[in-house]
Protein backbone atom coordinates (compact mmCIF):
# COMPACT_ATOMS: atom_id res chain seq x y z
CA UNK A 1 0.00 0.00 0.00
CA UNK A 2 0.78 3.68 -0.65
CA UNK A 3 1.49 5.65 2.29
CA UNK A 4 -1.73 7.18 2.99
CA UNK A 5 -3.15 8.69 5.98
CA UNK A 6 -4.41 6.48 8.33
CA UNK A 7 -6.58 7.54 10.67
CA UNK A 8 -7.96 5.96 14.06
CA UNK A 9 -11.01 3.00 12.78
CA UNK A 10 -9.54 2.40 9.65
CA UNK A 11 -9.91 -1.40 8.10
CA UNK A 12 -6.68 -2.93 7.16
CA UNK A 13 -6.15 -6.25 5.48
CA UNK A 14 -2.47 -7.65 6.00
CA UNK A 15 -1.06 -9.20 2.68
CA UNK A 16 -1.06 -12.75 2.02
CA UNK A 17 2.46 -13.25 2.41
CA UNK A 18 2.99 -12.17 5.57
CA UNK A 19 4.72 -14.27 8.03
CA UNK A 20 2.23 -14.55 10.86
CA UNK A 21 -0.79 -13.02 10.01
CA UNK A 22 -1.27 -13.18 6.55
CA UNK A 23 -5.03 -12.16 5.52
CA UNK A 24 -5.72 -10.89 9.08
CA UNK A 25 -7.56 -7.44 9.46
CA UNK A 26 -6.29 -4.69 11.12
CA UNK A 27 -8.44 -2.11 12.70
CA UNK A 28 -5.92 1.25 13.46
CA UNK A 29 -6.30 2.33 17.09
CA UNK A 30 -2.93 3.75 16.20
CA UNK A 31 -1.47 5.45 13.10
CA UNK A 32 2.38 5.82 13.50
CA UNK A 33 4.42 7.59 10.79
CA UNK A 34 5.61 3.60 9.43
CA UNK A 35 1.42 2.53 9.30
CA UNK A 36 -0.48 1.84 12.28
CA UNK A 37 -0.43 -0.09 15.01
CA UNK A 38 -3.92 -1.96 15.87
CA UNK A 39 -5.80 -4.94 16.98
CA UNK A 40 -6.33 -7.85 15.02
CA UNK A 41 -9.25 -9.43 13.43
CA UNK A 42 -8.75 -13.16 11.68
CA UNK A 43 -11.21 -13.82 8.25
CA UNK A 44 -12.00 -17.30 10.05
CA UNK A 45 -13.70 -15.19 13.26
CA UNK A 46 -14.46 -12.04 13.27
CA UNK A 47 -14.70 -11.51 16.99
CA UNK A 48 -12.08 -8.46 17.61
CA UNK A 49 -8.93 -10.70 19.17
CA UNK A 50 -8.32 -7.99 21.51
CA UNK A 51 -11.43 -8.92 23.37
CA UNK A 52 -9.80 -12.43 24.17
CA UNK A 53 -6.87 -10.84 25.64
CA UNK A 54 -4.13 -10.75 22.54
CA UNK A 55 -3.22 -9.70 19.37
CA UNK A 56 -2.65 -5.87 19.20
CA UNK A 57 -0.05 -5.69 16.19
CA UNK A 58 2.31 -2.70 14.15
CA UNK A 59 2.24 -2.97 10.30
CA UNK A 60 3.94 -0.81 7.92
CA UNK A 61 2.16 0.61 4.83
CA UNK A 62 3.92 -2.31 2.59
CA UNK A 63 2.47 -5.05 4.49
CA UNK A 64 -1.09 -3.90 4.23
CA UNK A 65 -3.89 -2.39 2.20
CA UNK A 66 -6.64 -0.16 2.97
CA UNK A 67 -10.27 -1.53 3.15
CA UNK A 68 -12.58 1.10 5.10
CA UNK A 69 -13.75 2.39 7.95
CA UNK A 70 -15.26 1.12 10.65
CA UNK A 71 -18.35 3.65 11.47
CA UNK A 72 -19.27 2.66 14.59
CA UNK A 73 -16.61 2.44 16.73
CA UNK A 74 -16.98 0.42 20.38
CA UNK A 75 -15.99 3.13 23.52
CA UNK A 76 -16.12 1.71 27.28
CA UNK A 77 -19.13 2.78 28.86
CA UNK A 78 -18.71 3.41 32.82
CA UNK A 79 -20.43 0.51 34.63
CA UNK A 80 -23.66 1.38 36.71
CA UNK A 81 -23.33 0.42 40.73
CA UNK A 82 -24.84 -2.93 41.52
CA UNK A 83 -26.09 -1.47 44.97
CA UNK A 84 -28.42 1.13 43.53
Amino acid sequence: MKKYNIKQGDVLQIRPDHPKFPGFLVVCDEPKVFGCQGYLMSQFNFDATRFQGVAFVRVKFEEVEYVGKIQWQWQTQPMESESA
